[in-house]
């Protein structure tokens, strides 16, 4: 991926703008293509399976569990990317959930008002300066970028708990995602069968709604990204679309 990244650079006029860069379109293609048949065969029968014969208070702890797994390797991210205050919260977070919790099983911490914590890898390549990179469709795993690639690499083997000498099984961060993932699968089943299997190009519609999804995340701590996501169109031309008799239909010809 950092070989990809490397080789496709995406010009920084449309970077500036946005706009989005798939010079792997054709690949990415053929890999949405074996994602979808995996899931009409297999994910989608499974997750709708799960969520209707698993009662739904049992998803939702499930789905606790495997986010509360993951807050060691959150505090990793948040201490590279500089940020002490959220490092030592996704830790508390982590201890209370998992004592008081029933080994993360439930989520006290919510309960006691303590703020919700939520970033990877990709985010800290992100804060170190990377770009985006060139967008790229996984197998299995699906939309994503080369930075952002980069960081799913990374955080299978960042987070703390994997190195601990007594785990209750082997590669458990890895079932506890794929029981999360069934579970938001089965869920919102119908929203997501009207994206893969009811959009005219699925592709490119899911490729729109990662890549707007995801730079909306990573511009919520960045007040400057944040405000340029809803930038003035008119602000560039000097017109206001007011006061600009080209752009207001209703404003009297002859007022002057």
């Amino acid at each position: 991926m950092v070989l990809l990244s490397a080789c496709a650079s995406q010009p920084p006029e449309q970077a500036a703008r946005g706009e989005v860069f798939d010079p792997f379109e054709n690949a990415n293609r053929g890999i949405h293509k074996f994602n979808l048949g995996v899931d009409r065969f297999l994910f989608r029968p499974a997750s709708k399976s799960y969520v209707r014969i698993v009662p739904d208070p049992v998803v939702t702890s499930f789905s606790t569990f495997a986010e509360n797994i993951t807050l060691p390797g959150q505090a990793v991210d948040y201490l590279l990317q500089g940020n002490p205050k959220q490092t030592g919260n996704a830790l508390l977070r982590f201890v209370i959930n998992m004592t008081a919790g029933a080994f993360g099983l439930f989520d006290p911490a919510a309960e006691l008002n303590m703020p919700p914590v939520d970033t990877d890898f990709g985010e800290t390549l992100h804060v170190w300066g990377f770009g985006e990179g060139a967008y790229v469709e996984l197998p299995f795993y699906g939309p994503s970028t080369t930075r952002d690639a980069v960081g799913v690499v990374f955080n299978l083997f960042s987070n703390p708990i994997n190195f601990t000498p007594v785990r209750p099984a082997e590669n458990i961060g890895v079932y506890a995602e794929v029981v999360r993932r069934m579970g938001d699968r089965g869920r919102f089943s119908d929203t997501v069968d009207s994206i893969l299997y009811e959009s005219a190009d699925s592709y490119a519609q899911a490729r729109l709604i990662y890549l707007q999804n995801r730079r909306f995340e990573l511009a919520r701590d960045d007040e400057d990204a944040f405000l340029d996501l809803y930038n003035d169109p008119y602000a560039d031309a000097g017109t206001d679309p007011v006061s600009d008799p080209l752009l207001d239909p209703y404003e009297d010809p002859y007022a002057e």
